[in-house]
């Protein structure tokens, strides 16, 4: 930090030039402190403080997408074992059998049903809301939901690769600021001594 830059240098840069992804503001990486400090009009200590405060915004932010990822996680296997409970209909109606089912009544109590000839099926859409569906729409809107579902995991995914770089970079600007304010403290200090 001995070297001094000229005032027309970048202070601030953001990675690839994004500005924000889904609302989830860039974090800039600050190459020269000094000159940041200067433009922002700020001291060290308020840089310091709405850097910290910024890192607890994306902390929550972050404990908000992994509860969305745990629930997408959840969902996508249920989505495909209902998607299979209709394959298996159709085929054993195709075949002109009789589908076996053994069905939990409540915790540990289970019951044994046979399923004849079925044309249609009942689907939760949630909020205690349950509709019937011939099989073919249930296959597709079973589909649609699955693949829904991937893809909104998918972007969760690259939402939580993007703000874990914010993280790391607000992290590493707190360090440089830090960093430079006691270089500056030392240097101050060893002047003094001198004079």
């Amino acid at each position: 930090m001995a070297a001094a830059t000229s005032s027309s240098a970048v202070a601030v840069s953001t990675p690839q030039g994004v500005a924000e992804r889904r609302g989830i503001p860039a974090a800039s990486f600050v190459e020269d402190v000094e000159t940041y400090l200067r433009q922002a009009g700020l001291e060290v200590n308020s840089a310091l403080a709405f850097l910290q405060e910024r890192l607890q915004q994306y902390k929550m932010v972050e404990m908000k997408l992994l509860a969305q990822q745990r629930e997408l996680q959840a969902k996508i296997p249920d989505i495909q074992k209902c998607l299979d409970i209709v394959a298996t209909l159709k085929a054993k109606k195709a075949l002109g059998e009789a589908l076996i089912a053994d069905f939990e009544l409540s915790e540990g109590i289970y019951s044994r049903a046979k399923i004849e000839d079925s044309d249609s099926v009942c689907l939760w859409l949630g909020a205690n809301v349950m509709l019937e569906y011939s099989c073919d729409e249930a296959n597709e809107l079973l589909k649609s939901n699955l693949e829904n579902a991937r893809a909104s995991l998918e972007v969760l995914v690259g939402d939580l690769h993007f703000l874990r770089d914010q993280q790391t970079i607000t992290q590493v600007t707190i360090a440089r600021i830090f960093n430079w304010d006691v270089h500056q403290r030392r240097s101050k200090q060893s002047v003094m001594k001198e004079t």
